[in-house]
């Protein structure tokens, strides 16, 4: 069984960040899954501050612990939603407007799934996985999809339909699963992701200013293949003029541009 999986490309590990990185192979790995390259990271929460990092919440807070404002949200978004743990076959037959309607919000170059390439990516998913889902007066209106490995959760895929952000769902599910995974089963940590380079995102600022979490610093490691690196090579030294340029392959190409900038970064503080 792979210890990989092939994201946007790229192969990423499947062990939690804590974890160290079994990286035997990895080489003929990459060559096996034609990916650009392999991403994995070290030194996981370490004290110096660098270039990479993930998101994370290891507290276990109580309403009281929050802002003010951030409590009147929260209650608002309780209010307003129900969230609950659901089965993935409600996912399978619900989850596709929200995922569809909030994709098109994003800057990205990447392309939106497909129904049915949607449908196929969750019915591959194991028994390792939790689903919640966010209703309003008995319509989905948001979901998310959670990696869960003994103490461990990863806030993998979270998608809220655009139409009802006025509602606060996105107070109410963070505030819920925090409760859910940190204080009622005293899990570790759980991780929003690692620092976004393929697209903009707000929401781990979001998480960072409102609830608490933080950047859990680690270094970072690639390992290109061989037609990546020669690409990389060539196209560092001019950097400066593809980022002028930010649509079609150019997105891509500065996607590889900011991965390498930070391998270098690490490189050098060696």
């Amino acid at each position: 069984m792979s210890k990989w999986r092939k994201y946007n490309g790229a192969l990423i590990p499947l062990t939690p960040p804590h974890i160290d990185v079994d990286t035997d192979g990895i080489a003929e790995e990459i060559s096996k899954e034609n990916a650009y390259f392999a991403r994995w990271t070290s030194d996981f929460d370490s004290e110096k501050e660098g270039e990479f990092w993930y998101v994370i919440c290891d507290e276990e807070l109580q309403m009281s612990d929050y802002s003010r404002n951030t409590r009147n949200q929260i209650r608002r978004g309780l209010k307003n939603c129900e969230v609950r743990i659901i089965d993935k076959e409600i996912v399978l037959k619900d989850g596709f407007d929200s995922y569809n309607q909030a994709f098109i919000r994003y800057n990205t170059h990447l392309e939106a799934k497909s129904h049915k390439e949607f449908i196929q990516e969750l019915e591959s998913l194991g028994k390792e996985w939790e689903f919640w889902g966010i209703y309003h007066k008995a319509k989905m209106i948001g979901y998310c999809q959670n990696k869960v490995l003994e103490d461990y959760c990863d806030y993998s895929t979270i998608k809220f339909h655009p139409d009802y952000l006025k509602l606060y769902p996105s107070y109410a599910l963070f505030y819920t699963m925090n409760q859910y995974y940190l204080n009622e089963h005293k899990f570790k940590y759980v991780n929003d992701g690692a620092r976004s380079l393929s697209h903009e995102t707000n929401i781990q600022s979001f998480l960072i200013q409102k609830f608490r979490f933080r950047r859990a610093y680690c270094r970072m490691h690639i390992i290109y293949n061989k037609k990546i690196r020669i690409i990389i090579k060539f196209i560092f030294p001019f950097r400066s003029i593809f980022s002028c340029f930010n649509f079609g392959i150019f997105k891509k190409v500065n996607i590889l541009i900011v991965h390498e900038k930070i391998r270098r970064y690490y490189e050098k503080r060696n």
